[in-house]
């Protein structure tokens, strides 16, 4: 089982499924939560890939062997997941059967306490790992299975969030890419009989037949794209595979940088929660702190992450949260991702100001962002070690919550202000760079520069 230890991610456990991922590791880690957190109760939820429902049953019995009843919610999203455990108090633990994005060759587990506070690097997943690798336990199977459907209870918290009626006759693209969305989105889109809207690929299909569900990547977007094209559409929609993140198109035909949703939403959420803290990942725009001050809360950098957002959300009293890479926390929805709620809050905040989506974001836009871009690196310590040789003694402020992000203010030059953001993936064997000028020539330039240090 030794080799199985590097399953075990910092935001879930993952890989090749049935190769790495298979029903003996399920076993393992259903039996190894339930003795970590102790939960007499675990609320268990599927995707729609091929081997999903042997993984499911197997980490069922794992849980159940040391006595905890599980309660199968059946084919849900992730968000789902998260109002089914954080919704009732008496669940003491949740898991998600899922490899979100990642192509169907792949499954894994993401898992979560009973207040949907996540299970991960820094919360408790290398404690979950050695107990799963040290067994299996002995045990009989005291606890019991409960299938429930909780669709119609998550609707209705969904759906009490936007006044349904404000929301003008829009013309929509929905694409879940034959992902977990596709169980849910034909009943909230039933609630907007107003708006005209057009459907792509919402059969569950886990072997992802026409593109793979990751709305990060623009070759995904495509179909997408020329659907809206052909008919005219005010706004595009795309899902992951597990339904927790999303993407937008505007009605243009350009993407929404995760940042820019950010920036767009928080006023939005702040006039409900005057002087509030929202947070806002180390790789995104500067335009988006101050859109946040602006609007009266207060801007806090975080980290990237859901395992490492979701616990400082509680620890500052965030009322929102955003990444750049498409995944947005909302306070009073336990803390947790909710792309069915961003997707309706920007149909009613261009109802509300009459607004297309591309008129919305354009003041955001007052900064040239190089997007995030990718180096592999064999020794990546070496790596932001010449950044801080190079770099530091010039920063005016250089920020370590994750990697290093370094910002520079010449204060002869007000038009020259930069920065630079350098990490370590948690997910893939990457190093990620983004930087960000007021300048594009600046931008240009110093990505270039960035880039020699970075592959060199």
């Amino acid at each position: 089982m030794k080799d199985k230890s590097k399953l075990f991610k910092a935001y879930d456990i993952r890989g090749l499924a049935p190769q790495e991922i298979d029903e003996d590791l399920a076993y393992r880690v259903g039996q190894a939560l339930v003795r970590f957190t102790e939960a007499k109760t675990v609320v268990v939820g599927q995707d729609m890939r091929e081997t999903t429902p042997a993984l499911f049953d197997a980490f069922a019995r794992g849980a159940m062997s040391q006595g905890a009843d599980v309660i199968d919610i059946g084919l849900v999203t992730t968000p789902m997941l998260y109002y089914a455990v954080g919704e009732y108090e008496l669940h003491d633990a949740g898991a998600m059967i899922t490899a979100s994005h990642n192509p169907k060759e792949y499954n894994g587990i993401k898992m979560c306490y009973g207040d949907v506070r996540p299970i991960g690097g820094n919360s408790g997943m290398w404690d979950i790992r050695d107990l799963a690798l040290a067994g299996p336990y002995p045990g009989e199977p005291e606890g019991t299975l409960v299938t429930t459907d909780i669709k119609d209870a998550y609707l209705d918290k969904l759906l009490s969030e936007v006044d349904l009626k404000s929301i003008k006759p829009f013309k929509i693209v929905v694409d879940t890419g034959n992902g977990m969305e596709g169980v849910i989105i034909e009943d909230i889109l039933k609630a907007l009989p107003q708006c005209e809207v057009h459907p792509l690929f919402l059969e569950l299909d886990g072997s992802f037949p026409n593109h793979e569900a990751n709305p990060l990547k623009d070759e995904t977007l495509i179909a997408l794209k020329e659907k809206m094209m052909e008919v005219g559409a005010d706004f595009g929609v795309a899902f992951d595979g597990d339904g927790d993140r999303i993407g937008l198109v505007d009605e243009t035909g350009e993407t929404v940088r995760g940042d820019m949703l950010t920036g767009l939403l928080a006023p939005l959420l702040l006039k409900k929660s005057p002087g509030g803290k929202v947070l806002y990942d180390v790789r995104m725009s500067l335009s988006i702190p101050e859109e946040i001050e602006r609007a009266g809360g207060v801007p806090v950098m975080c980290p990237v992450g859901h395992g490492l957002i979701k616990p400082m959300m509680r620890e500052e009293g965030a009322v929102f949260a955003g990444e750049l890479s498409n995944h947005y926390y909302f306070r009073d929805f336990y803390g947790a991702e909710s792309s069915d709620l961003v997707m309706l809050l920007v149909l009613d905040l261009m109802s509300r100001t009459g607004k297309s989506l591309s008129e919305l974001i354009a003041p955001l836009k007052r900064y040239q962002h190089s997007g995030e871009i990718n180096s592999e690196v064999e020794d990546k310590e070496a790596v932001l070690r010449e950044l801080d040789r190079r770099y530091a003694a010039q920063a005016g402020q250089v920020t370590r919550i994750d990697g290093v992000r370094m910002d520079f203010h010449d204060p002869d030059d007000p038009e020259g202000d930069w920065w630079f953001s350098v990490r370590v993936s948690n997910t893939e064997p990457l190093m990620r760079l983004n930087l960000e000028a007021k300048r594009r020539e600046k931008m240009e330039e110093k990505r270039e520069e960035l880039l020699k240090v970075i592959r060199g």
